[in-house]
């Protein structure tokens, strides 16, 4: 198969296309033709070698923990999908920007979704997902995501929305009419935050999800009255220091199922920045490392 890999840790011009062996699925797995493989901050971290000590690598790699595309191959133990399902999901932290992938983790593509969308689904939403539950109940609750313009933000927002919170997001000024599209009320990040928020929420916040990462754990903190109220998937040292909530993203499908039937009724739609073809994946690499997407950055491998 092709495929993109790196053979040493580094820049994105380490990243080349090539053959690889073909992947093949154990029990209770499956494989998939991939169309569409999302691109996410840990790829580029595992790429740098940012996470070598913590989650070393066997090289050479191919980057990517989640994708879509249509099921062919199905491990021993497998139910309820067939040859040629369209699906989406999560496999280990590598091997996605592949035209193969084995996933362990997986639901069906609603038809509301095009590949690319389904793509960028996987880990934002398993991730939003996890957050959000750490903090229930959210119906009549007025939630602030911070950095919600982002893939997991973007995702965080409508889940939320779908869920009957009042979603307040932080973002540049470029991306309030967009986050105003989603269905939250746009704020800008940074100094100063308590105080739009007087405004913008004048019986106070109820619970808070970081997304970004920005060293702003402590103030959302103080904004929320308690850590318990405030749960991160971005500042895991932070939040441990804090004691806030601190949530790992995880192969989990009925969250990828949950995910699939919102978007199976309209109510949730993976936002996509850009989406490059596989030979330019160090330019999409390169993208997302400049950081404040705007949903999801994808690759496509086939059509």
């Amino acid at each position: 198969m092709r495929a993109a890999r790196f053979h040493s840790y580094g820049g994105a011009e380490n990243l080349v296309i090539e053959q690889a062996p073909d992947p093949h699925p154990g029990p209770g797995e499956i494989r998939v033709r991939v169309a569409a493989a999302g691109v996410n901050p840990i790829d580029w971290k595992l790429r740098t070698g940012a996470l070598r000590r913590l989650l070393p690598l066997e090289l050479p790699a191919i980057p990517g923990r989640d994708a879509a595309g249509v099921v062919d191959e199905i491990g021993d133990g497998v139910q309820g999908v067939s040859i040629g399902d369209r699906v989406f999901g999560l496999g280990g932290l590598t091997g996605a920007t592949a035209e193969l992938l084995i996933l362990s983790a997986w639901a069906h593509t609603p038809a509301t979704w095009n590949d690319e969308q389904a793509a960028g689904a996987g880990l934002a939403s398993v991730t939003a997902m996890r957050g959000l539950d750490a903090l229930d109940p959210l119906a009549g609750r007025t939630l602030l995501v911070e950095g919600a313009a982002g893939g997991v933000g973007s995702a965080t927002v409508e889940i939320a929305v779908a869920r009957g919170a009042t979603v307040i997001g932080t973002a540049g000024e470029r991306n309030h009419e967009f986050l105003t599209s989603l269905g939250a009320v746009p704020t800008t990040y940074g100094p100063g935050l308590a105080q739009r928020l007087t405004t913008l929420a004048p019986h106070g916040v109820d619970i808070v999800l970081d997304t970004a990462a920005s060293g702003s754990l402590a103030d959302l903190v103080a904004i929320a009255g308690d850590p318990k109220r405030v749960a991160t998937v971005a500042d895991h040292a932070g939040g441990q220091r804090l004691g806030t909530h601190v949530v790992n993203a995880e192969n989990d499908p009925t969250l990828l199922s949950a995910a699939a039937e919102l978007g199976g009724q309209g109510r949730y739609t993976p936002r996509i920045e850009r989406s490059y073809p596989l030979e330019r994946i160090a330019d999409a690499h390169a993208h997302a490392e400049r950081g404040r997407t705007r949903g999801k950055i994808v690759i496509c491998i086939s059509r």
